[in-house]
């Protein structure tokens, strides 16, 4: 099993321990390009994938790197719906 289907087969488990570092590089994996206004952007950020333009947001967390359970559920649910998981 690649490294990406390890990645997608964690996200599919909705771990409790699930960061945000995990989430933009599987995203990004999967084309999505990461979006934010800079530092005044706040903790929404946008991911786009031009080929089908899709749009995922997601919470930044802070001041710690690990999603909120709701967070990493949502993401699962959009990717099941997106038949990318």
């Amino acid at each position: 099993m690649s490294k990406f289907e390890k990645a997608k087969e964690r996200l599919l488990s909705r771990p409790k321990d699930y960061t945000y570092t995990e989430a933009k590089s599987l995203l990004t994996q999967l084309g999505f390009v990461e979006y934010n206004k800079g530092k005044t952007s706040g903790s929404r950020v946008k991911f786009y994938r031009a080929s089908d333009r899709r749009i995922l947001l997601l919470h930044k967390p802070h001041p710690g790197d690990v999603m909120s359970a709701g967070a990493v559920k949502d993401l699962a649910s959009r990717l099941e719906e997106m038949r990318e998981l």
